[in-house]
């Protein structure tokens, strides 16, 4: 794995634990992500208001089942499932495009499409 790739794993692992510092330890201070047509984040202090999402319970099941990496760019594909408050679950797929900096995550943009159980 290159050094990207191995932030862009760290991230997804410490997402599945909900691990706010080490999800935090993987940005940069200017940061951006974007969920088209849900949310576009500035900084790190937006990107922290989001990774436990009221919406949600508990901590999501992440499986990343393909990575590839040209120059700055790391693409990673992938299932999620998670508790919703109101009693429903997330079960979808995503492709995550980071832009890297220096090792760490400059810019998301996160595609999710929910699937049928």
């Amino acid at each position: 794995m290159t050094p990207n790739q191995r932030t862009v794993r760290k991230y997804m692992d410490a997402f599945g634990r909900s691990d706010r510092p080490e999800i935090l330890s993987c940005l940069t201070g200017d940061v951006e992500w974007v969920i088209p047509g849900h949310v576009h984040l500035h900084g790190k202090e937006a990107f922290d208001g989001e990774i436990e999402n009221p919406a949600f319970a508990g901590r999501p099941t992440i499986h990343v089942t393909r990575m590839v990496e040209e120059g700055d760019v790391v693409v990673a594909e992938g299932t999620v499932r998670c508790a919703m408050r109101d009693g429903g679950m997330l079960n979808a797929v995503f492709c995550d495009v980071f832009v890297m900096r220096d090792a760490l995550i400059r810019h998301l943009t996160s595609y999710v499409v929910p699937v049928p159980e």
